[in-house]
């Protein structure tokens, strides 16, 4: 079945194809300049370190709906073994398998496609079985460090946690952007919170599943308006779940990915930042949020910190 064309048309409305070149691998990653950077060094108050990843458990987010994404599996390879003779200097390793968009990640360019086609016109099969994505591998992201802006979409609405059904729209970041009396510009990270996360840190994590807030299809324009240069959320579908539109699936991750070469990222835990910038009267910081750079992975983990 074809996308309808009320996709097609914001497709072509928000599309970065051959913005910066044709042999763009990182898309709006490049809104990252030098001196992006440094303004947002210049925007550090106080020093103080917020994480924003989850811990990486076997009891994570993943309930299994997502066949091969497995929460982390952490076994112990040695135990205090002495590699040099008895009484010698002993050591302990251990190995993990996991989803790679098992927790707090980033979703790379080659994590969705569509009409066969990746970001900048590739093709979709630039994907392999042995490779990986042989082209807009997560690995060619440069280090990503820039400002960070909280759009704390539950705060606006008085409440802890939007309701399932809540899309996110334009106008629910123009109000979170008016809260945070900032402007988001060209460069910027958006974070974005649901308070949804708050089931899994209660223990529930199928609530945390479904259904679940998240950003509307409408939203993708207001970042390309923007020039933002990545957004997270603390949802694990980044978008609102069930779909807006019936039978229009993930429209939202082929948007911002495939047309505007966005990186999006998922299972933010943005609790501690909502009351901290909260608290400060500001929204604004240094974000530091560097993907583990497998090669070909269309996705990542990060380990995010916010500093204020």
């Amino acid at each position: 079945m074809p996308l309808p064309q009320e996709f097609q048309d914001l497709a072509r409305r928000v599309n970065n194809w051959g913005r910066w070149g044709t042999d763009d691998e990182i898309g709006t990653l490049n809104l990252i300049t030098d001196e992006v950077i440094r303004a947002a060094a210049a925007g550090i108050r106080t020093g103080r370190r917020i994480p924003l990843a989850l811990p990486l458990r076997h009891d994570g987010v993943q309930t299994g709906l997502i066949p091969g994404r497995v929460n982390p599996l952490h076994t112990m390879t040695a135990i205090n073994q002495e590699l040099f003779g008895p009484h010698t200097v002993a050591t302990s390793d251990d190995a993990v398998t996991m989803g790679l968009q098992a927790a707090t990640h980033w979703d790379g360019l080659t994590h969705v496609s569509h009409s066969g086609r990746l970001y900048n016109d590739r093709p979709a099969d630039s994907i392999t079985a042995h490779a990986g994505a042989t082209l807009l591998g997560l690995e060619k992201a440069p280090p990503i460090v820039s400002r960070g802006v909280l759009l704390d979409i539950a705060r606006v609405h008085g409440t802890d946690r939007l309701p399932g059904g809540h899309a996110v729209t334009p106008e629910d970041l123009d109000a979170a952007e008016e809260l945070a009396r900032t402007t988001v510009r060209s460069g910027d990270i958006v974070l974005i919170r649901t308070g949804q996360i708050r089931h899994y840190l209660a223990g529930d994590r199928e609530a945390y599943a479904f259904p679940s807030p998240g950003l509307s299809v409408r939203t993708p324009e207001w970042f390309h308006a923007r020039d933002v240069a990545a957004v997270a959320n603390d949802t694990l579908t980044f978008e609102i779940f069930p779909p807006e539109i019936e039978n229009l699936w993930l429209p939202v991750h082929a948007l911002d990915l495939v047309e505007m070469g966005m990186l999006q990222g998922q299972n933010w835990n943005l609790e501690e930042l909502s009351e901290s910038c909260a608290a400060a009267g500001r929204f604004s910081f240094l974000l530091s949020a560097m993907a583990e750079p497998f090669v070909g992975a269309s996705g990542a983990p990060v380990a995010p910190v916010a500093i204020l």
